[in-house]
């Protein structure tokens, strides 16, 4: 039986609320592209880390950005999976509810093994729902890609990307913050592909 997922309208108030979720192996770079991505919208303190002594995600990262638009404003709540397998029982409850995805891998060819690993856990988490979902595959710490190149096409193959409704490749440095809003944009527009999101964003 697979994850439950859908966004959630409060009519009421006119809010959508959309669970997007950073995955990946351990030391990809989830909570520094969230971390990122947070400050670039001036946001950081609204971050929660829950961090090991070694400033390792135990459980999750996680935070709200709101966007008001003309009539209905926008809650991303915006999590990190832990990629450490100790914790990996907390995993599926981070991911329940999930609208979109930004699955980080670490672009170094030796670390191919724990990029499909994790890749097969999450697919084996939600089954055929998987495919609905949209999801950005993060190709983190490009810049330290040399001679052995990672191979994205194989990647893509490997993972049968021609079955998703709605999948993109996206090169990023967390570190540097390249690319990082480029994915988080890219997200967004497949949840919302006739939506043009004109918003400012609020507290």
């Amino acid at each position: 039986m697979g994850l439950e997922y859908s966004m959630i309208f409060d009519y009421e108030n006119k809010i959508l609320q959309v669970k997007l979720v950073y995955y990946g192996p351990a030391m990809s770079g989830k909570t520094t592209s969230i971390k990122y991505l947070f400050s670039y919208f001036n946001k950081g303190e609204k971050l929660k880390s829950i961090d090991s002594s070694v400033g390792r995600t135990l459980f999750f990262d996680f935070g709200v950005l709101n966007f008001k638009g003309a009539d209905w404003s926008l809650k991303f709540l915006i999590y990190s999976a832990t990629g450490q397998d100790f914790y990996a029982s907390t995993r599926p409850a981070t991911l329940n509810g999930v609208d979109g995805l930004i699955f980080v891998v670490d672009s170094r060819l030796e670390y191919k093994k724990y990029n499909l690993r994790s890749w097969n856990e999450l697919r084996s988490m939600f089954g055929a729902q998987i495919y609905n979902i949209p999801i950005i595959i993060s190709l983190n710490k490009c810049d330290l890609v040399d001679r052995m190149k990672f191979d994205e096409n194989q990647f893509l193959q490997i993972i049968d990307s021609n079955r998703f409704k709605y999948v993109s490749i996206n090169k990023t440095v967390a570190v540097k913050g390249q690319g990082i809003l480029d994915a988080f944009n890219k997200l967004i527009n497949f949840i919302f592909p006739e939506l043009t999101i004109n918003m400012s964003l609020t507290n």
